[in-house]
């Protein structure tokens, strides 16, 4: 509430500090009565289905591929030697750095722009991958090899358990970032999706909407950040039950 009460009086006051001004920025009750013409607007659902799609779309992907190749990086010094250095010299390149590139490689905007989110995703959920599968203690490996285990069990009943809570921790990151990339994405093309109600509302000099389709990326993004975390507690108790003893 302090915050908010701050912002209303900097933006209806007009302030200027110098290095940041309030004179343009809309204030709190702007960007509620643009929420409020946004929600009875034919477009919202447009906009959070197609948005929502494409977030999940890549991020589902790059689950897959972070989780695979890391699973297997992390178990094979051959592979981690071969794929990290490619894949670390790609890693700090931004998601509007893409954006040209996803272009020419896909045939529609709508695959240009999954492919965005999905590169913003697939880093974090990877790095933590193989950082689990190197965390697992390797007198745990050895005792299940004492013990009879072959490779599928200790695959299956050491390693991925061990690893869990690292891989879940990528996963909650990489949805962040995925949401984080989605303006980004729907600069491509389009005509629905937050991230083009955003920006569209930039090139219209419409602020209060602009406040409003941020807040929406930061809600939805939180509340998918949960739900991973949610979906982590419920498959990983013996981690839930270790961290609540300590």
């Amino acid at each position: 509430m302090i915050c908010i009460l701050a912002w209303h009086l900097a933006a209806t006051h007009h302030v200027n500090l110098g290095i940041v001004t309030f004179q343009n920025v809309p204030s709190p009750p702007d960007v509620l009565e643009a929420a409020l013409a946004l929600l009875h607007s034919k477009k919202m659902l447009a906009h959070l289905t197609a948005s929502m799609s494409r977030v999940f779309s890549g991020f589902l992907a790059a689950a897959g591929v972070g989780i695979t190749l890391g699973l297997i990086s992390g178990r094979s010094r051959f592979a981690e030697d071969v794929l990290l250095p490619p894949l670390e010299m790609l890693r700090p390149i931004p998601a509007v750095a893409w954006i040209p590139l996803a272009i020419l490689m896909f045939p529609s905007s709508e695959l240009s722009m999954i492919f965005i989110t999905f590169t913003g995703a697939l880093f974090p959920i990877l790095l933590n991958t193989i950082h689990g599968v190197e965390s697992v203690e390797a007198r745990l490996i050895a005792s299940a090899r004492s013990l009879g285990s072959g490779r599928l069990a200790i695959f299956t009943e050491v390693i991925l358990p061990g690893a869990a809570p690292n891989i879940f921790t990528g996963l909650s990151i990489g949805m962040g970032t995925a949401w984080f990339c989605l303006v980004t994405a729907e600069m491509i093309a389009g005509q629905y999706g937050l991230g083009y109600y955003t920006w569209s509302s930039y090139t219209i000099q419409n602020y209060a909407a602009i406040v409003v389709g941020m807040i929406l990326i930061g809600l939805l993004g939180m509340v998918s950040s949960l739900l991973i975390k949610k979906l982590g507690h419920l498959l990983m108790p013996w981690h839930v039950a270790k961290r609540n003893k300590s």
